[in-house]
C-alpha cells in the first residue's frame, strides 16, 4: 500500500509541468509531455517507478482499438471514484464524442481548473467547463491520497 500523501502534493506534482511543451509519447518535464506523458510523471515524482512499461502508441490508439485502454490501465493502480465525486488531485479521463473510448487524460487542481497537455500547446491550466465536464469519462484517485 501507499504511504498516505495529500491531494495538495498531487497538485504540486503536477503543476511543476506547467509549460512543458507537448510532444507525443514524451514524459520529461520541461521538455515534453503529452497528456498520458504528464500523468505518468507525476506518478513518478510521488511513487517513483511506473507501475507498468508503457507500450508505443499512435494518435488515433483508441480509434483504432475501440476499447478503453486507458481507462482500464488507470484502473488496474488506481481506485475508480465517481465522476461527480472527483475532488482536486484526480486524475479525469475524457472522451471527445459519445461511443469513443476516452483518450485525453488530466489531473484537476482546483474545483473548477484542470491540468493537461494538448496538441499544439505546451502543459497548461483549464477551464473545468460545461464543454469539458459533459465528457468526463472516467476519474481516478491517485493510490494512497487522503482526503
Amino acid at each position: 500500500m501507499a504511504e498516505p500523501l495529500s491531494r495538495e502534493a498531487i497538485v504540486a506534482a503536477a503543476m511543476a509541468w506547467l509549460g512543458t511543451p507537448y510532444r507525443h509519447q514524451a514524459s520529461l518535464q520541461g521538455v515534453g509531455a503529452d497528456c498520458l506523458g504528464l500523468v505518468r510523471g507525476v506518478w513518478r515524482a510521488v511513487y517513483g517507478v511506473e507501475p507498468e512499461e508503457m507500450p508505443a502508441y499512435t494518435a488515433d490508439w483508441a480509434e483504432a482499438r475501440g476499447v478503453e485502454t486507458l481507462a482500464e490501465a488507470a484502473a488496474r493502480h488506481m481506485p475508480a471514484v465517481p465522476v461527480e465525486e472527483a475532488g482536486i488531485g484526480d486524475l479525469l479521463l475524457f472522451r471527445w464524442r459519445v461511443g469513443l473510448p476516452a483518450k485525453h487524460a488530466a489531473i484537476l487542481v482546483a474545483p473548477d481548473r484542470f491540468l493537461h497537455a494538448h496538441d499544439g500547446a505546451s502543459v497548461a491550466t483549464a477551464a473545468f467547463s460545461p464543454w469539458w465536464r459533459r465528457r468526463v469519462a472516467f476519474a481516478f484517485k491517485f493510490p494512497g491520497v487522503i482526503d
